[in-house]
């Protein structure tokens, strides 16, 4: 007979950074994972800009690596220009950037995912899925069992998790040309599309887009602004000491500008350009050229020339994405100056993909419609490697956990970047690809770059299994160290006139005595203070990167008090949750229509994630916690009651509560009673 179809217990379909997250993710919480993908070769292709990090995004790669992710370490050893934004704000708000030398960090990823221990990598194509009977205690119509690939055989698997990034039903642009691909060159995922459209997920169209690239040898720099790296450059990892490149060695970018005379050559020539039409929505926060010229005319826009390698003889102009015709691309290129001579290597393009609302999934990223089939990236209505790597991270570990029989890893938006990412998509769904930008999160004074690792690191560790024992004994010296540090410095207490003798350059102006409230002045570092009192702040100086976590540490302190009322307020209210299948047409609570509506096809899992549902009023969010309190004590009081044979009945009593999945709750002569299908 036939030999019985491989099986793995977790199948990543997707070598994109969500992919390949996902797939080491899973592997590392102890999972036999498979990660499919059309060629091993494009496996940690950055498709479009060739950089990581910035604001928002930064904090989200910081929170992949403390839980031991990928792209972090990857970059720390890929980087060519090192830099981190918004240094003129506090330290919360900064945002670690690189750009990334793309053969390297291929190359990088690539040695990294093929030597991943209890992971399987193969080229196919995947046309369908293998489904079957649901699990009676789980939401969702039926069960992933596994895949079809493209040659009809079939892979078992316990979880499978889409990051199919811009490749379901890809559509390519350049000018009134259009031909189906997923990235220039690659094939795109039909079927695959098709079988999600069969079982019901609402399906959108989004787009996005890419600039030509330029020959590094034909751009006239010498009148251009420069922007150096930062010397020394800051690493990504927490397990980084240095990047790989020397400072001085780093690749500078520069600065030019557009001309009136390229938005005269856009707007003489909309005509022949397809992509631009507002039938699909594009990003917001990274627009193409063409919607640029449109949005704010008469204006010049910032064009930075960024190296693709150290050695790369390629330059990608960002901010200059459009589709116009390949002829028309040079003219507006021309036009630039610095780019006068400059020579085409690849016209920009646009693509145009299917999304899936991802309001049909949970805080796991596990789709509510089909069990056990998780879903990560541009699939759902992200933008950005980062977000897509962060979302990878959280399918793998909860792919992972879901065939072990764990409870899944879920990160708050009280806890982390990644949690308020995840919380806005799964709550609020998109309409134009997500960004993450720092304004989107509540708590930055608390969710900070320096303390990724603090937040993270041990429950990935306890409750995921993902994070490896190395980086776990660091986390947990560093936080150690840091309690100690912190410690020293509130024992250490002069008079205002000793402070004022020992350091004159800081301006103390309060009655602050301890170091660790001289600490909080600008003027004041470890530096200053070891200088000022060698014993005992000598040593907590000398470990560079210790001395520049107390310093934040002790500049946000009140902020991070003032705010811990408030995150333990969000935190009861996402304690409080709502039942995965509750039927909010039936509950009796005093809910307008409108907002039952809501209710049902948001899906919300908890109190929290109901007060952010646009259209949801504060009076409805308070009818509907009542309902839940009060059911919650009716159940508590329940399970207190001794479970004797004749408190069950299988009869159905008229005005019963029966939620979807058969579960019946009603009242029979003052005594609460369930049916046989739900003794919980």
């Amino acid at each position: 007979g036939a030999a019985p179809a491989p099986r793995y217990e977790v199948v990543v379909i997707g070598g994109g950074h969500a992919g390949t997250e996902a797939a080491a993710a899973a592997a590392r919480g102890g999972a036999r994972t498979l990660l499919l993908t059309h060629r091993i070769g494009t496996i940690g292709e950055m498709s479009c800009n060739p950089s990581f990090g910035g604001i928002g995004k930064g904090h989200l790669m910081r929170e992949v690596d403390a839980l031991d992710g990928l792209c972090g370490r990857i970059c720390d050893r890929s980087g060519v220009h090192y830099k981190v934004l918004n240094r003129c704000k506090g330290p919360a708000v900064w945002g670690l950037r690189a750009q990334i030398d793309r053969g390297r960090y291929k190359e990088n990823m690539q040695k990294e995912i093929l030597n991943t221990p209890l992971l399987t990598v193969h080229e196919a194509s995947v046309e369908d899925l293998l489904l079957t009977e649901p699990e009676p205690d789980h939401p969702g119509k039926c069960r992933v069992a596994g895949v079809v690939l493209g040659d009809g055989s079939t892979i078992h698997a316990g979880s499978v998790i889409l990051t199919t990034g811009t490749f379901l039903r890809g559509m390519i642009f350049i000018g009134l040309e259009m031909h189906p691909a997923g990235r220039l060159g690659d094939q795109p995922a039909i079927g695959l599309a098709q079988t999600l459209e069969k079982l019901g997920f609402a399906v959108g169209r989004l787009k996005t887009g890419t600039p030509p690239r330029l020959a590094k040898d034909t751009i006239d720099f010498s009148g251009l602004e420069e922007r150096a790296a930062d010397n020394p450059p800051v690493p990504f990892s927490f397990l980084s000491e240095a990047v790989w490149i020397k400072p001085e060695d780093q690749l500078s970018c520069y600065l030019t500008r557009t001309t009136l005379n390229a938005q005269q050559i856009i707007r003489d020539n909309l005509h022949l350009n397809n992509h631009i039409r507002e039938t699909t929505r594009g990003p917001r926060y990274c627009p193409s050229l063409e919607s640029k010229v449109l949005r704010f005319p008469n204006r010049e826009h910032q064009v930075w020339l960024e190296p693709e390698g150290l050695e790369s003889n390629v330059i990608y102009p960002q901010g200059m994405s459009m589709t116009l015709p390949p002829e028309l691309q040079e003219q507006v290129i021309k036009s630039v100056p610095g780019l006068e001579k400059a020579k085409i290597l690849q016209p920009g393009y646009g693509v145009q993909y299917d999304f899936l609302d991802p309001r049909q999934l949970t805080a796991s990223l596990e789709s509510r419609l089909v069990q056990c089939l998780f879903f990560a990236g541009q699939i759902n209505g992200t933008t950005g490697y980062e977000e897509a790597a962060a979302q990878g991270v959280i399918a793998g570990i909860n792919a992972c956990l879901r065939v072990h029989g764990k409870p899944p890893f879920i990160v708050s938006r009280t806890e982390g970047y990644i949690g308020v990412l995840i919380d806005d998509l799964t709550t609020l769904g998109t309409s134009e690809p997500y960004r993450m930008f720092t304004s989107r999160v509540e708590f930055r004074m608390s969710l900070r770059p320096d303390n990724a690792d603090a937040r993270l690191t041990h429950r990935g560790f306890e409750e995921a299994g993902c994070v490896s024992q190395q980086r776990y004994e660091q986390a947990v010296k560093m936080k150690a160290a840091l309690e100690d540090g912190i410690a020293t410095l509130k024992s250490l207490q002069f008079s205002i006139s000793k402070w004022s003798q020992l350091i004159p350059e800081v301006p103390i102006s309060s009655s602050r005595r301890s170091a660790y409230d001289i600490l909080q002045y600008p003027e004041a570092n470890m530096e200053v203070l070891a200088r000022a009192v060698p014993e005992p702040l000598g040593k907590l100086a000398q470990w560079r990167e210790l001395a520049a976590r107390l310093k934040i540490e002790a500049a946000y302190e009140w902020c991070v008090v003032s705010q811990q009322q408030e995150i333990e307020e969000v935190r009861r209210d996402e304690a409080l949750r709502l039942p995965e299948d509750l039927d909010y047409f039936a509950i009796d609570a005093s809910l307008s229509a409108e907002v039952r509506e809501k209710l049902d096809s948001n899906r919300p899992q908890t109190i929290g994630a109901v007060s952010r549902i646009p259209g949801i009023t504060p009076a409805a969010i308070v009818n509907l916690l009542r309902f839940v309190k009060t059911n919650h004590q009716k159940t508590e009081k329940l399970k207190a009651l001794p479970q004797t044979g004749n408190l069950f009945t299988d009869k159905t009593h008229a005005g019963c509560i029966r939620s979807s999945s058969g579960c019946v709750l009603w009242q029979c002569q003052g005594v609460e009673q369930r049916c046989r299908m739900c003794r919980s």
